[in-house]
């Protein structure tokens, strides 16, 4: 229900912008995460934002470099990744929830729905 598009390869330092789309559902009803998982590691939030977008929450590891934003008419939910880094690297996942905002940046539940994830590979 959830697709995620705008992965690929970039040289560190630079930037890309991933979107996710809701099929079959709207998103404007929902908190709106980013998430990662790189190999051998647990996934992590990465970002999170609120149902109006006025509201937003992220990891200290990206915290200046990454802005999360949605446009709840496009029904659409983005990531600005700046000043990638290796560490960066990872399948981002987009994640929606149906709770509020504070369950999910206080990590007291998971995110309702997923996607499958789109590749960052960060080169050095």
């Amino acid at each position: 229900q959830l697709v995620e598009s705008g992965g690929g390869l970039v040289r560190a330092g630079g930037s890309l912008r991933l979107s996710c789309a809701a099929s079959g559902r709207t998103l404007r009803r929902s908190v709106m995460g980013w998430f990662r998982q790189a190999p051998g590691k647990e996934r992590e939030s990465v970002a999170v934002i609120n149902r109006s977008g006025g509201v937003t929450y992220y990891a200290d590891s990206v915290k200046g470099r990454f802005i999360i934003s949605r446009d709840n008419a496009k029904d659409t939910v983005y990531l600005q990744m700046n000043s990638l880094k290796p560490e960066d690297a990872a399948v981002y996942y987009c994640g929606a929830g149906d709770s509020t905002y504070s369950d999910y940046v206080n990590r007291k539940r998971g995110m309702d729905y997923w996607g499958k994830g789109t590749l960052v590979t960060v080169s050095s």
